[in-house]
């Protein structure tokens, strides 16, 4: 693989230099409660993108995606001149701390693709100072840090390298950055302290640990959470199979009885994370993490479980089926990985039509309003338990509710 020049270039002159701290892919999902987290504590933060529509949006003090407490804090912050926008990896700050947001993707095999995270490092190099504090953020596979630290050393550079992960509710990031303690690992003491002092401009609390178990306590809490749904979901298909109302079991089981209390409603568990991030600790595992493969085939399995079951009620291949949000949660626009999709899919291949609905997706084309998709469907399925979808009125139309979130409708199923 080539390597990047292990000089540091200077920097250009186009008022970078103003910033205390960059975001490398400060306009996605992680980076831009970070950017604006930051930004309140009194910071200027360089936004660093590739993506110049994001950062186009972000300048005229439009958000790209849902981030709720998101708004005022953009509106602040561009008031303020507290956020300054590149695209380029040549246009980072040469000083204060760097923080990038580029995690490790899975490949298509479920296997970990750590190239993405050495990509983005080689790029930014010659434009990093040695004794620059480097943050890496969104979600590694175990030993990356270490490896980044190796890799530098290597090639004759001395950065002080941090691993500081990422761990807020999608949607969310602005209110539990203020919440939620932050964990901080560096490969030395000197990257440590760093990250300490950092990010303890906008946390309430700062958990120290090793780089090595700061990576783990990511992947950990989302797989716990993964496998959490997959219990409820897996609940859900054997009280299914006995005609049994599951929802009503779970009120009764969680009725004053606190050991029970955080077991979930079952649904569609995707997104981008919970799955990836399970599927990166049972590849570190040598795929003998059983109880997150298992987590997986039952939450991916419970889109195909509901189709044959559908299937057997119902002529499917002479029907109209509606699906209803098509966001991987509820009350966001994110529709990476999400389930609804898979869903759509695998009915496109035996219903006559598929029509989808969404309050909150812009992306999708295929998106229609919801009255058009409760008129013209024969049956409907909530995906996702958009709060719209409450009280909305669906003309007693029958309705597949795996959540057991409607109270008003003509629920089948």
């Amino acid at each position: 693989m080539n390597k990047p020049s292990t000089k540091a270039t200077a920097a250009p002159q186009n008022g970078t230099t103003a910033a205390d701290i960059t975001v490398v892919g400060g306009g996605g999902h992680v980076g831009i409660p970070l950017v604006l987290a930051f930004a309140e504590a009194g910071m200027t933060v360089n936004v660093n993108d590739l993506n110049e529509a994001v950062l186009a949006s972000l300048r005229s003090g439009k958000l790209p995606f849902i981030e709720h407490g998101a708004a005022p804090l953009l509106s602040k912050a561009l008031a303020n001149n507290r956020l300054i926008f590149t695209s380029s990896p040549g246009t980072i700050s040469p000083s204060g701390p760097v923080v990038v947001t580029i995690g490790t993707p899975v490949d298509e095999f479920l296997n970990p693709v750590q190239k993405a995270v050495q990509d983005c490092i080689d790029a930014l190099l010659p434009h990093l100072k040695d004794d620059q504090l480097l943050v890496l953020r969104s979600t590694v596979y175990p030993g990356t840090t270490a490896w980044l630290d190796s890799y530098l050393k290597r090639l004759g550079r001395n950065l002080k390298v941090a691993f500081c992960p990422e761990r807020v509710v999608q949607g969310n990031g602005i209110k539990e950055l203020h919440e939620m303690p932050q964990l901080v690992s560096g490969t030395s003491k000197d990257a440590e302290e760093e990250a300490v002092a950092l990010f303890s401009k906008i946390a309430p609390e700062v958990v120290v640990i090793k780089p090595l178990e700061a990576e783990f306590a990511k992947l950990f809490s989302n797989a716990y959470r993964y496998i959490e749904f997959a219990a409820t979901n897996q609940f859900y298909m054997i009280a299914k199979s006995a005609g049994a109302d599951y929802h009503a079991i779970t009120q009764a089981m969680k009725h004053n009885y606190p050991r029970l209390k955080t077991l979930p409603r079952p649904g569609f568990a995707a997104g981008p994370c919970l799955f990836k991030d399970t599927m990166q600790l049972a590849a570190f595992a040598r795929n003998q993490f059983g109880l997150g493969q298992a987590a997986m085939q039952v939450n991916e399995g419970l889109v195909l479980h509901l189709v044959d079951d559908l299937k057997r009620a119902y002529d499917v291949s002479s029907m109209t089926v509606g699906l209803l949000g098509m966001a991987f949660k509820a009350e966001i626009d994110d529709t990476r990985a999400s389930l609804s999709y898979k869903l759509k899919r695998m009915l496109q291949m035996s219903a006559c039509e598929v029509l989808t609905t969404d309050p909150f997706v812009t992306t999708d084309s295929a998106i229609l309003p919801l009255e058009q998709v409760v008129a013209r469907s024969d049956i409907l399925i909530l995906c996702t338990p958009h709060s719209a979808y409450a009280d909305a009125d669906l003309k007693g139309k029958p309705v597949v509710d795996v959540w057991g979130f409607l109270k008003n409708a003509n629920v089948v199923y």
